[in-house]
């Protein structure tokens, strides 16, 4: 059975007194990709403690590393603008060696979304957005010269040389679970990323779950056959920490969670760096089993 196993790393540690050593750790224990979350600061116990740059952490994480996949969970329209952040990406995608990956989503309200003074927007204007957003930074990220005039964004003749180290350009992983997301996905994402149906998350039962993941991808495979994609070529992301039930509570719990996701069409399955005393806290030992020893199982199960 093939999976890929990732981590996310919150940027909560400063770099020199601890953050760097999980970076490394992470390339230590063969995970996939690492990915950090791009906010400006983000929900209780978090949002008055320590929270740094998801570009700048990950540029050192790229010093830090050499053959580790870099990466943010998600990137959204909140904060950014897709002329600057297309060239702060070229530029790391450069610095990593071709190691970058996008995840990038439609955003949401908190946390940051009203960080710059902007009023909260609904769900069809970030819907509108997004829409406008990703096809604008893939074009970004693509052509050596954009130029661009749209209802919320703008570029000028802006240049993208020498463009990434990944060709066309680095990959995206689009978060979407609406028709509107599901079709950027479809067109644009080279994975897909999905944390399971939210509503579940308190109330639900793992089993519910695992089903609403599965309708999720049926949705997706339909918003590929609508824009002509191969359903198979978009990666199939679960960033964990947000279904029901406790994966990371042994090895076995774990590869049992796996496995019915990997055959559910999951391909990617993301955990949290452990940190104590939040919703992500659990024991760094079986953690670090399931990084060097959960793929050997699954493949014995497969």
């Amino acid at each position: 059975m093939s999976l890929r196993l990732s981590t996310v790393i919150l940027p909560v540690v400063r770099w020199h007194e601890g953050g760097r050593e999980r970076w490394r750790r992470a390339e230590e224990l063969g995970f996939h990709a690492a990915y950090t979350y791009d906010h400006l600061s983000w929900r209780e116990p978090f949002r008055d403690g320590p929270w740094f740059g998801a570009l700048p952490t990950l540029t050192a994480a790229a010093g830090a590393t050499s053959r580790l996949r870099l990466g943010t969970l998600v990137t959204s329209p909140n904060f950014r603008h897709p002329v600057t952040l297309a060239k702060e990406l070229l530029s790391l995608d450069d610095i990593s060696g071709g190691r970058v990956v996008l995840g990038i989503g439609a955003g949401g309200n908190g946390f940051d979304a009203t960080a710059l003074g902007q009023q909260p927007w609904t769900p069809r204007e970030r819907a509108d957005r997004f829409a406008e957003f990703v096809p604008l930074l893939d074009r970004l990220l693509r052509d050596p010269v954009v130029t661009h005039d749209g209802k919320f964004y703008s570029a000028h003749e802006v240049r993208g040389v020498p463009g990434c180290v990944q060709r066309p350009r680095l990959p995206f992983a689009v978060a979407a679970t609406g028709p509107r997301g599901l079709l950027l996905a479809a067109r644009y994402g080279d994975a897909w990323v999905t944390t399971g149906d939210p509503r579940l998350s308190a109330e639900g039962s793992p089993a519910e779950s695992l089903q609403a993941v599965r309708d999720q991808i049926d949705r997706l495979d339909t918003a590929c056959a609508e824009t002509g994609r191969d359903t198979s070529v978009p990666e199939k992301i679960l960033l964990t920490g947000f279904t029901p039930g406790n994966p990371l509570g042994s090895l076995d719990a774990f590869v049992d969670f796996a496995g019915k996701h990997a055959e559910a069409g999951i391909t990617e399955i993301v955990l949290h760096w452990p940190l104590p005393g939040t919703r992500f806290e659990a024991d760094q030992g079986v953690f670090e089993r399931i990084a060097t020893e959960a793929r050997g199982q699954l493949g014995r199960r497969g």
